[in-house]
């Protein structure tokens, strides 16, 4: 929890506002692993403190993590960061799920479901339903 302050900066030049970096700067946290799950999070006033910034731009960047399922408050215990996982990989995992049925109700064999998955990501179309 120390080391937080510095891996998040806050750039009064920067067009994004203070809240936004400072969500940003949690995210990436949290998607680096330097942030762990069950991992106690500083109060609002302490981290606006460390960063330089209103409680209120901390506040608001905890909202909005909170209700992305990032972090969870416990009430009077505090802010951590969520045990439930990454929640844009349980996304992306419910995301295949609903592809994997989908493919199997349409009878398609893996390799092609594969290759089907493969073109999307990278922006091309399927050579089937290319014209």
């Amino acid at each position: 929890m120390s080391d937080l302050p510095r891996a998040i900066v806050v750039d009064p030049s920067s067009p994004l506002p203070p809240f936004e970096q400072v969500r940003a700067g949690l995210v990436d946290a949290v998607s680096s692993g330097a942030l762990t799950a069950g991992e106690r999070l500083p109060t609002v006033r302490r981290l606006a403190e460390d960063l330089g910034v209103a409680a209120g731009t901390v506040a608001r960047a905890y909202r909005e993590l909170e209700a992305s399922g990032i972090i969870e408050t416990r009430g009077r215990n505090g802010t951590f960061v969520s045990t439930h996982g990454d929640p844009a990989h349980q996304q992306a995992q419910r995301a295949a799920i609903a592809y994997a049925e989908q493919i199997r109700a349409l009878r398609l064999d893996t390799d092609e479901a594969l290759a089907l998955v493969a073109a999307a990501l990278r922006g091309a179309e399927s050579p089937r339903t290319a014209p």
